[in-house]
């Protein structure tokens, strides 16, 4: 990652999560946290392991307070992910999918799911047991 921003001033990352063996043998997600001079963004990144090494198939990136509360990568894996700002929502589903929430840092919270249709529907359940459908906007 480094290697990627040499230069570049007021740059910083950090990993926040990593998953092996994800959709299936030698895959991995990683989630990282980028800062530079256009503020704080959070990426979601799927990785296969092809001939010994790993290769970067796809990404999504998001802004903590961006009004779009998540996307989906548009090829296999369809991996939906968003930011969560909100402290009363307890889940979220794609489709039929529960998603992981990971808590980045304190009132920050990012979340995936993996779906197996392009088109899902995303859900939110509150504290309060409310659902709530969500639109990518």
């Amino acid at each position: 990652m480094r290697d990627m921003h040499i230069g570049e001033k007021n740059y910083s990352y950090h990993l926040v999560h990593k998953e092996f063996n994800v959709v299936h043998k030698e895959d991995a997600l990683v989630i990282f946290e980028e800062t530079h001079e256009y503020g704080e963004q959070i990426f979601i990144a799927y990785f296969e392991k092809e001939n010994h090494d790993w290769k970067w198939r796809q990404t999504r990136g998001a802004r903590w307070d961006s009004p779009i509360k998540w996307s989906s990568m548009n090829q296999v894996p369809f991996i939906y992910s968003g930011t969560i700002s909100d402290p009363s929502i307890a889940q979220i589903y794609v489709g039929d999918e529960q998603a992981a929430i990971i808590e980045v840092e304190e009132g920050k919270r990012f979340w995936y799911a993996i779906s197996p249709v392009r088109d899902a529907k995303v859900n939110v359940l509150k504290e309060d047991g409310n659902p709530r459908s969500i639109e990518e906007s």
